[in-house]
């Protein structure tokens, strides 16, 4: 049990799942759930109780059971306790203030990952501020590669997001083509199928096969179909860079989307034995969100940012080249309006890459949240001074098949130039080639490219 008192008030917590669930900042997901925060002076009882907090803790009781949950399994199977020994003396509090101290380098950030499970950070990004999230993720560098190099510091790569209704493929290639010419598409040009067939599914691979080749274009692509279409798209031989699936923080969570270590293990094995990457083969690109195992009644009584940060340790374990946070696409049921969409956006970046991941962030809402491209615009800013490895970039910022607002590419132009950031090397490389930067490195179009005319035009 833990405690504290606030004047003649005193608080108790029975179990860590509820002690975290309670100090977690105020989101309509937990309320949900039941287990949100009774006022914010429960609230802050329950900071200062976990501020006091040994980390070592954290290793000796499970929020989800040991017995009962493979992604337990894995945190505290994969833990590494050389990497935990610098920082395992410290409180919560006493971390927080250590990721804050000068004297923490991206280095040293580098050289714990392993030993830092994903109830840790979330733990501490629990007791952070909003500049406290955006100053430690702004220290990790974590870079990944396959045939561009993502996440390098002064870069912001963007996954160019194609959607169709009807996976019409003139539709798809004039959005490629908009996006490309705007600069975006260096993280991956990934498409949302609106259908799950595998016959749609491989056409489309098909598709962005023919494109990049046509173009010599140094990206990946990839179809965001279900784990097991792409495992039987591999076999039969389609074209496939990366292996996308959506994933939760428990094990029910992803049973829920019809998954398994396992499962991801043996796809994961069947596109590295492809060899399609150039300059590296990391190729798995995971899908998160906070809400979602709440929303399958799959969250065993912990708080959605706890289960967010624990979908984390699934990614870790492979290595990927791409991980985001769908931060609003769940809808208001879990992260209520603009406020808490930028909050959450914020901490999940900031887990993810205390964990060691490349993350990015699809900066989103749906139509019925409290919420508007001003408050996107804010957190699309907030994530680059960040350091967040890349964004979406949707035709108006409006997805026409999935249904939400996301951000454009005009939007990812705008924050690049604002801070200074570039795209990733080989893309830059490409855009400059293709007459599509102007002499300060900025993405300008002064003469339509003839490999796009071509790909616009068909001969």
């Amino acid at each position: 049990m833990f405690k504290a008192t606030i004047g003649n008030q005193r608080y108790s917590f029975d179990n860590l799942a509820i002690l975290l669930a309670k100090a977690s900042p105020h989101r309509s997901g937990d309320v949900l759930a039941g287990v949100a925060a009774d006022s914010a002076q429960e609230r802050v009882a329950a900071q200062i109780a976990l501020a006091d907090l040994p980390l070592r803790h954290f290793l000796n009781e499970a929020v989800v059971p040991y017995e009962s949950d493979e992604i337990t399994r894995l945190i505290v199977d994969r833990h590494d306790p050389a990497a935990f020994a610098p920082i395992a003396h410290l409180t919560v509090g006493e971390w927080r203030d250590w990721l804050l101290s000068d004297a923490t380098t991206t280095e040293t950030l580098s050289q714990i990952q392993p030993g830092i499970t994903p109830e840790m950070a979330a733990a501490a990004s629990k007791l952070c501020r909003v500049q406290d999230l955006i100053a430690i993720a702004a220290k990790c560098c974590v870079v990944t590669r396959f045939r561009t190099t993502i996440g390098l510091p002064g870069r912001l790569s963007v996954r160019l997001q194609p959607n169709h209704p009807t996976d019409d493929p003139a539709g798809v290639a004039a959005s490629i083509a908009d996006g490309l010419l705007l600069g975006a598409g260096d993280a991956v040009i990934g498409i949302n199928p609106a259908s799950d067939s595998p016959d749609r599914t491989h056409q489309l691979l098909c598709l962005l096969e023919e494109i990049r080749v046509k173009l010599d274009l140094p990206t990946q692509s990839c179809v965001l179909s279900h784990v097991t279409t792409t495992l039987d798209l591999i076999r039969r031989g389609s074209p496939v860079d990366l292996v996308f699936q959506s994933i939760g923080g428990t094990e029910a969570t992803n049973r829920s989307f019809g998954i398994s270590l396992d499962l991801l293990a043996e796809a994961h094995a069947a596109a590295q034995s492809l060899g399609r990457g150039t300059i590296g083969n990391n190729l798995m690109y995971f899908e998160t969100g906070q809400g979602s195992a709440l929303s399958a009644n799959a969250h065993h009584g912990v708080d959605q940012q706890t289960l967010e940060a624990r979908a984390y340790a699934v990614a870790r374990h492979f290595q990927p080249l791409l991980v985001n946070t769908v931060v609003g696409f769940i809808g208001p049921e879990y992260l209520f309006d603009g406020k808490q969409i930028i909050r959450a956006g914020l901490e999940d970046h900031f887990c993810g890459k205390l964990l060691g991941l490349p993350m990015g962030c699809d900066v989103c809402y749906t139509n019925h949240a409290e919420a508007d491209q001003d408050d996107m615009d804010v957190l699309l800013t907030l994530l680059a001074n960040a350091g967040v490895n890349f964004v979406m970039g949707v035709p108006g910022a409006d997805d026409v098949m999935l249904g939400y607002q996301s951000t454009s590419f005009h939007d990812v132009l705008a924050v690049r130039e604002l801070l200074g950031l570039r795209p990733a090397p080989e893309f830059d490389d490409w855009l400059l080639k293709q007459g599509l930067l102007n002499q300060d490195g900025k993405v300008r179009l002064s003469e339509l490219p003839s490999p796009v005319r071509k790909l616009m035009l068909p001969q």
